[in-house]
């Protein structure tokens, strides 16, 4: 196998400006790589090896007659199917959109495009992004690549599994409550949650549209913000896209220093409830940074604990409002009762068959939180502890810089495990759902493996609206001060694939 593939972005970006290796011969390590190891993965939905090869040679022939061409020109990347892709297909994960080939892209997968990166493909999720476990898509679980019978985090498994298995150097991903953090924290990669409206939301499949929000996964702290200034930026096609210009976040990496930094822990979110192993290295790689000059505050963030109950309020509500238009007329699939039937029975059939069960669950559920005699109760009440959770931001912010918590409560659970629990799976992200009640930027970034199963751990910072680049100073710091510890990257220590390459090649990429 190819070395190119355990290049971090920038490595690549680097050698390929050189002109030491062509972004073909990349592209083309990636697609083997694919080709080798998905069938036991299960990272990608869609393949597009022809398109992504042609796309390689053009940013060859332009960096070939001098054209002045970005950082990542050239660098493959995985896309998460929730985002549309002229020219690919574009499901959600969900059978009610199978086969469906959308006309334009989303804003951040063209600006990918502009900056002359090479999709390589779409990779798998929950249905329409709802799951923690990637085990609700409608084409079958994603694995981790630490271990085949583990989940690989959700939504966004795949694209952080793609990351992991070096499938791709970067991938983009969606995150409504933890579903690029969470991936990360469980598959030892960096995932980033940008302030919400600091990149454009259009072409994304909307699941709730207060909460959305398009940021990169990659495996260097470096690598995300890298990405993050190719997608960041104001779109007129995105009514909550923010005007402001957006300082340089791989600058803030480059620059990275904690000296004087406070960081505040959310002792809500410190707690026996969390496995010992996460805990563990949590509080190691605190110390870590106190060495090294930063300020370590308790502090309380008293209505944290009621973010999962607003949390799973407000998105089932939005979710029901925004899925109301897959309704067999439009476009996707549909279902004709034996005999036909009138539009609603075609409708109803329609979406019998193409919605999986938790997408229905959560329909049925915010559907009824937004009822005549029931609003006020549930969904008002809900948007109030939304409001109570943002002031719990305001004054810890008002002490300290960013804020650290766990990423998640446990290590990669067992496929299966969770699947029959909804509570249980929604739990895991009582660490990350607090950011996206309150529209602020954060980051997991690896904090090592638990002592209990050896499994990745990762860390969260959380920062202010707009003040993402605090987050690449933190992550940034922390990853270098890990990696000398460490001796390497995290994912050096991650098995070795190649026993399930026969079997991958054999199966084929679904």
């Amino acid at each position: 196998m190819s070395d190119l593939i355990r290049l971090s972005a920038a490595e690549l970006g680097e050698r390929l400006a050189a002109r030491e290796v062509t972004s073909v011969e990349a592209t083309r390590a990636h697609l083997d790589r694919i080709a080798a190891v998905d069938g036991a993965v299960h990272a990608f939905l869609h393949v597009d090896a022809e398109r992504a090869l042609d796309t390689a040679a053009e940013i060859d022939r332009r960096r070939h007659i001098g054209e002045e061409l970005g950082p990542l020109a050239g660098v493959p990347i995985a896309i998460k199917d929730v985002l549309v892709t002229k020219g690919m297909p574009t499901t959600s994960g969900s059978r009610i959109l199978e086969g469906w080939v959308p006309p334009y892209d989303a804003t951040p997968v063209r600006k990918v495009r502009d900056a002359g990166m090479v999709p390589l493909g779409k990779t798998n999720m929950d249905e329409f992004a709802m799951g923690s476990s990637t085990e609700h898509s409608a084409y079958g679980a994603t694995h981790n690549p630490w271990d085949l019978d583990r989940i690989p985090g959700g939504s966004g498994g795949g694209s952080a599994a793609s990351v992991a298995a070096f499938e791709a150097p970067l991938a983009l991903g969606s995150d409504t409550g933890g579903s690029i953090r969470q991936p990360a924290h469980v598959t030892g990669t960096v995932g980033v949650k940008p302030t919400y409206g600091g990149v454009s939301r259009y072409g994304s499949i909307a699941l709730a549209s207060s909460l959305d929000q398009i940021g990169p996964v990659s495996r260097t702290v470096l690598d995300s913000a890298l990405l993050h200034d190719v997608i960041a930026g104001f779109d007129p096609h995105d009514a909550t896209s923010i005007p402001d210009p957006w300082p340089s976040m791989a600058e803030a990496v480059r620059r990275a220093d904690v000296s004087g930094l406070r960081i505040g822990v959310v002792k809500e979110l410190d707690s026996d409830g969390f496995q010992a192993g996460v805990r563990q290295r949590f509080h190691e790689a605190l110390e870590l940074l106190e060495q090294h000059g930063a300020e370590i505050v308790e502090v309380s963030a008293p209505n944290f604990e009621y973010s999962i109950a607003a949390y799973y309020l407000i998105l089932p509500a939005e979710a029901s409002s925004n899925l109301a238009k897959f309704d067999s007329v439009r476009f996707g699939l549909r279902v004709t009762p034996e005999g036909g039937g009138t539009v609603e029975q075609v409708m109803s059939a329609t979406r019998e068959a193409g919605f999986g069960p938790e997408v229905k669950r959560r329909i049925i559920l915010g559907t009824y939180a937004l009822s005549a005699g029931y609003y006020d109760a549930y969904y008002g009440s809900a948007q109030k502890v939304r409001t109570l959770v943002q002031r719990d931001f305001d004054a810890a912010f008002a002490k300290v810089d960013v804020l650290a918590t766990p990423t998640a409560p446990t290590t990669a659970f067992k496929l299966g495990e969770k699947l029959d629990d909804p509570l249980a799976m929604y739990l895991n992200d009582v660490a990350t759902i607090p950011a996206n009640l309150a529209g602020v930027p954060g980051i997991s970034v690896p904090a090592g493996l638990a002592p209990e199963d050896g499994l990745p751990v990762g860390i969260q910072f959380l920062a202010p609206a707009r003040e993402d680049a605090r987050l690449y100073n933190v992550g940034g710091a922390l990853e270098a001060l890990l990696l000398d510890r460490w001796g390497g990257p995290i994912l050096a220590q991650a098995p070795d694939l190649s026993t399930h390459e026969l079997m991958a090649t054999e199966e084929g990429v679904v």
